[in-house]
Parts: structure tokens; sequence; C-alpha cells
């Protein structure tokens, strides 16, 4: 009996460690590494108050020098697993995790993954991580303009949850993600149901990249909820050295009320082109729209809702691959009057801004 057990074990070890990849041996890279956006907005309707318009989250402060993200990261790289932690502040912070548990707020990721493959292409991740919808993150350096789109700043920039990721050629990226919530760190209070979310990425060359992301799930408690469905569809290309275009459309739909067949909607296009006058001077110039008509997303309490045209002008300079100085002029224009201004509300919004951002990573361990 003894010996057949043993053959047992030793056939169980085998067969375990005998498929084992080679390169969970194999030590982790670990790296360090940080960000920092100081900026300076001055809006001419003069709002009284120095935080400007409620549906902004960044750069949204008023004649007033200010941190709007700063964060530093610990990052670990293993062939067959990976983390990252990041504590951040700021006021988009302050802004944008208002609705997070204070000891929450100040996570900008915390994260966790695991391979789940041989060939590395296919990856677990769980934790807090950036969203997936959309081509503008939190991070200004890695987007054209200095202020984030009207359709970025009100769809998740970040989300909790599990994410599985597969990679089959260079081409294709693939993932599905089951999550807290819209844009949650922790569940709301009285809402038992998971929220779910899609992403499709296409990368045929350098030039061109196409992305596909959903959302599908509820911002309600059990007793009224509401489900949401969201899709963000986008497209980047590089038309020559100097130009590229990015064309993105946001598009959602909520049930009006819960079991209800009839459903508010809200969308978004938005246009960007960027163009590089030389190795250290970009420009880019933005127009876009956002309609939230029945206040889903955008709730201004006005008859026409939320209804916003904008266009914007960028300025970038960048000495260095990891600096960059910005200046952006925006105008946003509304149906109704809902900027805040130094009198009363009105439906025009004029200001201009500027950034000094810089980041860095380090390996501290190979």
């Amino acid at each position: 009996m003894k010996i057949k057990i043993s053959s047992l074990l030793l056939f169980i070890n085998t067969m375990v460690y005998g498929q084992m990849d080679s390169s969970w041996s194999q030590q982790p890279e670990l790296y360090i590494s940080g960000f920092l956006d100081v900026f300076y907005v001055y809006d001419f309707n003069n709002p009284v108050e120095t935080k400007r318009q409620p549906f902004l989250y960044n750069h949204n402060r008023h004649n007033e020098f200010n941190l709007n993200l700063g964060f530093i990261k610990l990052g670990l790289e293993h062939p067959k697993y990976r983390a990252n932690l990041a504590i951040q502040t700021g006021t988009y912070v302050s802004d944008n995790y208002a609705a997070e548990p204070d000891l929450l707020q100040n996570i900008f990721e915390a994260n966790v993954g695991v391979s789940l493959n041989k060939k590395n292409n296919l990856w677990l991740d769980a934790g807090i991580f950036a969203s997936h919808i959309g081509f503008e993150s939190a991070v200004s350096m890695d987007n054209w303009t200095m202020t984030r789109s009207l359709l970025a700043e009100n769809s998740p920039y970040f989300l909790s949850g599990a994410k599985l990721t597969y990679k089959p050629n260079d081409q294709w990226e693939l993932a599905g993600l089951i999550l807290n919530g819209w844009q949650r760190i922790q569940r709301l209070r009285g809402n038992s149901l998971p929220s779910f979310g899609t992403q499709i990425q296409y990368t045929p060359s350098e030039s061109l990249t196409l992305n596909w992301s959903t959302f599908i799930g509820t911002d309600d408690p059990d007793p009224e909820r509401r489900m949401r469905y969201f899709n963000n569809i986008y497209g980047q290309i590089q038309i020559s050295g100097n130009l590229g275009l990015i064309a993105g459309f946001d598009i959602g739909a909520q049930q009006r009320m819960k079991s209800s067949k009839a459903y508010d909607k809200w969308f978004s296009p938005v246009l960007i082109a960027q163009y590089r006058v030389s190795k250290k001077w970009k420009t880019a110039i933005r127009a876009e729209y956002y309609q939230d008509r029945t206040e889903i997303i955008i709730p201004v309490s006005t008859p026409n809702g939320f209804k916003v045209t904008g266009l914007s002008l960028n300025i970038d300079y960048s000495p260095a691959q990891d600096f960059i100085c910005r200046l952006e002029g925006r105008s946003l224009i509304s149906q109704d009057n809902i900027f805040e201004s130094n009198t009363s509300p009105t439906n025009t919004d004029f200001f201009v801004g500027t950034s000094l951002a810089i980041k860095f990573a380090e390996i501290i361990k190979k």
C-alpha cells in the first residue's frame, strides 16, 4: 500500500512540476516610477469658487497653481506574474474619487496578475486598475491634449475587479472584465449585481489602432436597479510622420426605471488632430460634442439637459522625452446656462491653461 501511495505521489509530482514552465524560476524585475502634473488655469467666466465646473475632473481650478495628479508607483514584472501599487494625490483625486472611502481615495493602482499559459499571452489581473474605456488616461503626458475630452471626463478612469486578457498575436488584444461598478473601487451599498466589460483592440500596423470597449451593469442599489449599457469606439491613425488623427465616439443607454423597456441615451463624438512641428514642438486641435439630454451622467437641472460643443487648441513643448510644457485654450458652448461665473450661470465658457508635467521610471532590482 505504501509503495502504491509513494508511486502515486511521484506520478503527481512528475505531472505537476514536469509540466511547469522553467521561466517560473526567473527572478522578477522591480521598478519604481512616478508622475507629476502641476497646472494653472484662468477661466474668463471668473467663477466665485476655484473649483470651476462639476463635470470636469482634471485641471479644474480657477486662478490657482495646483497639482492635478502626482503618484509614485512600485511595479513587479516577471514572465509569469506581475503587480503594481501606486499612491496618488492631487485635485484630480479629490474631484474624481469623492465617492470612495477616505482610505481608498489615494490608490491609483493596486493589482496583481498571473499568466495562465506557456505562451504568456493569457493573463488574469485582479485589483484596482486603469479603465479599459477610451483613449485618454489620467496621465496627461500620454494624451494629445492637456485637458481631457468631455467623453473621457465622464466615463470611468479607474475600475476595480478582475480582468482576463488574451493577446493571440501582435495585432489583436481581447479582454473580458467583471467589475464592482461604474468607476467604483468599493461596490455601491445595496447593489448585489456585478458589472461586466469587454474590449477588442485591433492594431494592423504601427500607424493604426481600432478599439471597441463596452460596459454592462448598474449604478443603483437593487430596489431601483436600472441597467446601463455603454459603448466606446475609437480609431487612432498616424497619417504621416508629422500628422496623427483620433476619432472617438461614446454612446450609452440606461433604463428609465427598473424593469422598464424605455431607455434614456447619451452620446459624445470627438475628433483630435495632432501635428508635430519639430522634434520638440507639437500642436493639437480638438472638436467635440456631448449630449446627455436626460442628465444620466451629468446632472445640470436645465430644460435641455447637458448639450455642449467644445473646441480647443493645444501647444506642447517637450525638450526631453519625460518632460512636457503645455498651453491650451478651450471654448465650451452650451444650449442652456450651465457654466459657473462670478455673477450668474452662462452658456459659454472660455479658459486658458498651462501645465508642467514630468515622469520617471527606474529599475531598482533585476
